[in-house]
């Protein structure tokens, strides 16, 4: 039996409203009275955070100071993963067509997310999810799980996903980050990496995928043609 691991936002969850928005009450919260700064447009700030950009660069292009980089930082840190803000997140177009496709083609289907338990069914609940995934197919932190970074904490969670699932004679996994990309190589796992989430083509480059391509339906088809 074939098995695909697939990461959440990125290949089916388009994160970018939420990070933006995120990012303009940062601005609001650290700016000075009568201050003139310089917000970025959605498309900038989304390929900043794409070339892995760091916060405070961000900040400073922004027309914030040092010191109030640091404060900018420190709020997006604190409000990017809560509430209200994941309902500014939407499906990729194409998602519901690639996880239809890996259903029908009778495809192992299981999810992995560094997000929490309240996250992940918050999502599943509004976008209708829980078809493709049953509860012993979701891999994701509990709500009290203290996180370090995410390229070591997803390895761990790759690591009990192998230890629980039944075996299978092939397994792939699709993400876009180099939390995905390292979790896989960290266990062999083949890893496509998609250019629909928060990693640019070069970011995703430089961890050594077994494939890049554009987006989860692309990587699906790849793989159900093997």
């Amino acid at each position: 039996m074939l098995r695909l691991i697939t990461d959440f936002d990125g290949p089916i969850m388009d994160v970018s409203e939420r990070y933006y928005r995120v990012y303009q009450l940062c601005l609001e919260k650290t700016r000075y009275p009568e201050q003139t700064i310089t917000e970025l447009s959605k498309t900038e700030f989304w390929q900043l955070k794409r070339s892995h950009t760091p916060e405070i660069q961000i900040a400073l292009k922004s027309g914030l100071d040092a010191q109030q980089g640091q404060q900018f930082s420190q709020i997006r840190k604190q409000t990017v993963h809560t509430q209200p803000y994941f309902q500014y997140d939407a499906l990729i177009s194409t998602a519901l067509d690639a996880l239809s496709k890996v259903e029908a083609a009778g495809v192992d289907l299981a999810v992995m997310t560094m997000r929490r338990v309240r996250e992940l069914d918050y999502a599943f609940n509004q976008h209708n999810l829980s078809q493709f995934f049953p509860e012993n197919r979701r891999y994701c932190l509990s709500n009290d799980y203290v996180k370090t970074r995410d390229i070591e904490d997803k390895p761990l969670l790759m690591a009990r996903a192998l230890a629980e699932l039944p075996p299978v004679t092939d397994t792939w996994m699709v993400g876009d980050t180099e939390a995905d990309i390292t979790a896989a190589k960290t266990h062999n796992i083949k890893i496509i990496a998609v250019e629909s989430g928060i990693r640019d083509r070069a970011q995703l480059a430089s961890y050594q995928p077994d494939m890049i391509v554009t987006d989860l339906k692309t990587a699906v088809d790849f793989i159900l043609n093997q």
